[in-house]
């Protein structure tokens, strides 16, 4: 059989759930969010390319508008993409089926997955990511801090707030609730209160809560522990927060409590620039992934999806 036999389509219900977690699990690119158990918490439906007997996976989070089909990216799930670590034949071949069968996606891969320039009609825009290894001592991670984080770091532990780890999943999400970004829907909010109660329920998951010198609750963290990664997955700060500089004092005790640990703090990245500088103010350095982007839409429709 061909390589390009091997390859299937799989729909969502015909998927093997023990052989996709498996896959996943020994992938020495692993990501959390390509479990199966995280991905029907993420995407209201995925479907898989799988090839051989689960030998390589990628998870197709699927939509449809307008009587068309296409791939988007999940919230709360940075990097998806191929599973394992696949040769660049191989990579080919997915990346030739998905630009085939599908007229519009949207899909970030992880960074292992490196762009093929020979598809024309694909996009591969670079993202940043951002890792700080904690395995040093507090004092030589402390090292790399940026100025700027130092002094903010100063002024928050002159204002008397308290770290308390593992407060309830109630609290968290009313807090999270409260002080949801405005381009936040609701569905969204859903999906993160059942990924937060599985990992608090599994034990891989963690929030962490800053408090005033009042008792009032100003900054948290739901952080997921798996394999060798710790992911600042979810975080919320209130006007008082910010203004203590609350996220400040907790990622810096997140540190000097986990130092010297065989861990790698995983800020998960983001586009925007005064977020990305507050995780290189800890000394994180970037990670490179790729967003796969295609656009065969119909013009009307393709000024819309711009």
């Amino acid at each position: 059989m061909s390589d390009a036999n091997k390859l299937q389509y799989i729909k969502h219900q015909d998927i093997d759930y023990d052989k996709w977690d498996r896959c996943i699990d020994e992938a020495i690119n692993c990501r959390i969010y390509a479990y199966t158990w995280q991905l029907d918490r993420a995407a209201q439906r995925w479907d898989a390319l799988v090839y051989g007997d689960y030998e390589y996976v990628m998870p197709l989070p699927v939509r449809s508008k307008f009587g068309i089909k296409y791939l988007y990216q999940p919230m709360f799930s940075q990097q998806l993409g191929i599973f394992p670590l696949p040769e660049k034949a191989l990579s080919s071949l997915f990346y030739k089926y998905i630009s085939e069968h599908f007229r519009y996606a949207q899909l970030n891969l992880n960074s292992a997955n490196l762009p093929d320039k020979k598809f024309n009609e694909i996009t591969f825009s670079p993202r940043k990511n951002y890792l700080l290894p904690l395995a040093q001592s507090y004092k030589s991670i402390i090292k790399f801090y940026s100025t700027n984080a130092r002094r903010n770091i100063a002024k928050a532990n002159k204002n008397k707030l308290n770290i308390v780890e593992g407060i309830r999943l109630e609290t968290f999400l009313e807090f999270k609730l409260e002080h949801l970004p405005e381009n936040q829907k609701r569905s969204s909010f859903n999906s993160l209160k059942s990924m937060v109660a599985y990992g608090q329920y599994k034990g891989f998951g963690e929030v962490y809560g800053v408090y005033t010198a009042d008792n009032e609750l100003c900054a948290a963290v739901y952080f997921c522990r798996w394999k060798d990664r710790v992911i600042y997955f979810n975080a919320a700060s209130s006007d008082k927060g910010k203004e203590l500089r609350a996220m400040y004092f907790l990622l810096n005790e997140f540190v000097r409590k986990n130092a010297g640990r065989n861990l790698i703090l995983d800020f998960e990245g983001s586009v925007i620039p005064g977020v990305a500088r507050f995780f290189e103010g800890f000394g994180a350095t970037p990670e490179t992934y790729f967003q796969l982007k295609i656009n065969r839409l119909p013009l009307p429709l393709k000024w819309i999806k711009r």
